[in-house]
């Protein structure tokens, strides 16, 4: 019965470790604190004039930035409606051996007073959170 409830529990922590996501900034990323090939979440402001979109296909490329570093983000698919330079969004997806963000999805922000709770503390913390009022539950983040 030990041996069961103890495999029971490795099992348990394995695969809880395995569909983890953390949330990472592009200074975490540039500062080498995540591994080629882990999935995790980014967020960060995209960057103004540097959304590139190729005529053929779905590859986007842009760079996100925490205001204090920059990281180039892949995506391959369709943005949301809501996706716009100089807004704040969430990516999930992994890094390739070049250093890129792959993203497998992409999120945008649902109005221009909201920002993703991990995109305001990644700003917060790099001392550059944007002009405009961006609140979050009850409390509002920057004055206008």
């Amino acid at each position: 019965m030990l041996v069961g409830v103890g495999l029971a529990t490795f099992i348990g922590v394995k695969t809880f470790k395995e569909n983890i996501t953390l949330f990472r900034s592009p200074s975490d990323i540039v500062a080498g604190k995540v591994k080629d090939g882990t999935r995790f979440r980014i967020g960060g402001m995209v960057v103004e004039n540097s959304v590139q979109r190729r005529s053929d296909n779905l590859d986007i490329k842009f760079d996100l930035t925490d205001h204090a570093n920059t990281v180039t983000v892949s995506y391959n698919g369709i943005l949301p409606d809501l996706f716009s330079e100089g807004q704040g969004i969430v990516a999930m997806g992994q890094l390739d051996t070049d250093g890129m963000f792959v993203a497998s999805e992409v999120l945008a922000k649902h109005d221009e007073n909201y920002m993703p709770p991990e995109v305001a503390e990644a700003l917060k913390k790099a001392g550059k959170m944007p002009g405009t009022s961006a609140n979050f539950g009850a409390q509002t983040l920057v004055q206008p």
